[in-house]
Formats: C-alpha cells, sequence, structure tokens
C-alpha cells in the first residue's frame, strides 16, 4: 500500500474528549492530518480542537453528538456534508462498559453500551468506508479491546460488543484488502482511561496492568503505516502472551479463570 500521507487526511475521531481518543487527536495533529472531533462533551471537543488548531496549523472542527441516539451515524455524516467537511479516515474509538453481574444492569445503560459500542460503529462505517475505497486510500481504525477475545464475567455485553468490532473488522479488511484502504481491530488491554470511572470499579481492569494511552496509540499508528498492515492488533506482550493461551485452553476454562480474575 502507499505510504500514508497525513498532510492529506481528514480522520474522523469519535470519543474524542477523553482517554485514547484524545490521544490519537494529538498524535494525528502533530502528523499534519486535519481532524473530526466527536463527543458528547461540547466543552472538552471544542477545548481540545483549538489547542490542536493553533499548536499544529491543522483545521479540527468539534461536533458534539451522542452516539447511543438511533441514527446519529447518519445525522454525524449529513451534518458533516452540509458543511462541505470530507471525511478520509475514520477511528471509531467510543465505547464504555457497564461493570457488574448482567442480572444487576439497567436494561437502558445495556441497550446504549449496545448502541454505542455496536450500531454507532457500524453506521459509521457504512457511511464513510464506501468513499475510502472509491478514493483507493485512508484508513479505518475500529477500537476492540483484548476483553473480546474470551467471556468478560462481569462485562458480559462489553466484551461481546468488542468481540462483535473484532470479528467485523477483520472480514472488512478481507474484503477491502485490495482496494487500497487500510483497516485494523485495535485491541488494547486495560488502558489509563476514564473507563473504569464510566463502568462503576477498578476491578473491570481483571487485574491486569494498565497501559498508557499514549503508548497504545503510538503501537497502533506504527502498525497502521506497516506496507501490509494486518486485520487486527494486540498492544503489548503480556496481552499477546495472555490472549494467545487463552486460545488454546478449553473454554470453560477460560471463562471460569476470567471471572476469577474480574473479581480480584
Amino acid at each position: 500500500m502507499k505510504p500514508i500521507n497525513y498532510r492529506k487526511e481528514t480522520v474522523l475521531i469519535t470519543g474524542a474528549s477523553s482517554g485514547l481518543g484524545v490521544e490519537f487527536a494529538r498524535r494525528l495533529a502533530a502528523k499534519g492530518a486535519n481532524l473530526v472531533l466527536v463527543a458528547r462533551r461540547e466543552g472538552r471537543l471544542r477545548a481540545l480542537a483549538e489547542l490542536l488548531s493553533e499548536s499544529y496549523g491543522i483545521r479540527a472542527v468539534a461536533v458534539a453528538k451522542d452516539l447511543s441516539v438511533p441514527g446519529a451515524g447518519t445525522a454525524l455524516k449529513d451534518e458533516l456534508d452540509g458543511q462541505n467537511i470530507v471525511v478520509t479516515s475514520l477511528i471509531n474509538n467510543a465505547g464504555f462498559a457497564n461493570y457488574s453481574p448482567f442480572d444487576q444492569l439497567d436494561a437502558k445503560a445495556l441497550h446504549n453500551e449496545i448502541a454505542v459500542n455496536i450500531d454507532a460503529l457500524v453506521e459509521l462505517t457504512r457511511a464513510y468506508l464506501p468513499s475510502f475505497t472509491k478514493r483507493g486510500s485512508g484508513f479505518l481504525v475500529n477500537v476492540s479491546s483484548i476483553a473480546g477475545m474470551q467471556p468478560s464475567p462481569g462485562l458480559a455485553v462489553y466484551g461481546a460488543s468488542k468481540a462483535f468490532v473484532l470479528n467485523f473488522t477483520e472480514a472488512l479488511w478481507a474484503e477491502n484488502r485490495r482496494h487500497g484502504v487500510r483497516i485494523l481491530a485495535l485491541c488494547p488491554g486495560p488502558t489509563e482511561t476514564e473507563f473504569f470511572h464510566v463502568a462503576g470499579s477498578d476491578k473491570a481492569d481483571g487485574g491486569l496492568k494498565r497501559m498508557e494511552p499514549e503508548d497504545v496509540v503510538n503501537d497502533c499508528l506504527s502498525t497502521l503505516e506497516k506496507k501490509s498492515p494486518p486485520p487486527s492488533r494486540v498492544v503489548g506482550t503480556s496481552n499477546e502472551v495472555l490472549t494467545t493461551i487463552a486460545g488454546f485452553l478449553p473454554r470453560r476454562i477460560v471463562a471460569r479463570l476470567t471471572h476469577m480474575r474480574m473479581k480480584h
């Protein structure tokens, strides 16, 4: 594939008001990419957009949008089209978890979790991927998790949603590998972000060492920039070892061991 020319990219980043989203925005702005920053918290987004625009001389547009609302992805594309903003690459980073046994969780909270983690991601991917393949350039990063590579008791819906993201993205990689679009499912382990506050418990890290956002983003971009990027990437040597071992064990053993870890 041709090298990525970030100065010709306009990258849409969801979940851009904190954590990995902010770090993606910073790194891409430093490389010269224009940005569309999407999240619910408008104040944070606008402050970040102004900072990056002033610091790097790029265009950063802040769009406050609740991606749990049905049709939010299509509405976002329509809004950007109305402003003549042509998105050339997409990072579906928005997502959250509810930590608790499944039968103790609020049904509305679970609905919103699925809407953001799956529905909005699929909707935005469908809205923009055809234009990427038509141009024969750009990249799509869907943020999955190592939680999607094994049963995740205590994070049952979150883990299942990330399993969907992983399989969905790898399928898109295979479908589009000859069209010049780089497609990657990013699978980090627990990362030092607001994720645990939103999830409602520090136990959501499963007792694993938390990564730093900058390390995850560095790994993602270096993988993405390879001549022939893989369909997915597990970030961190210990996480690679953990998921590899889990792949050889009986599923009932993996589920029990993960359940024990999640209750640490």
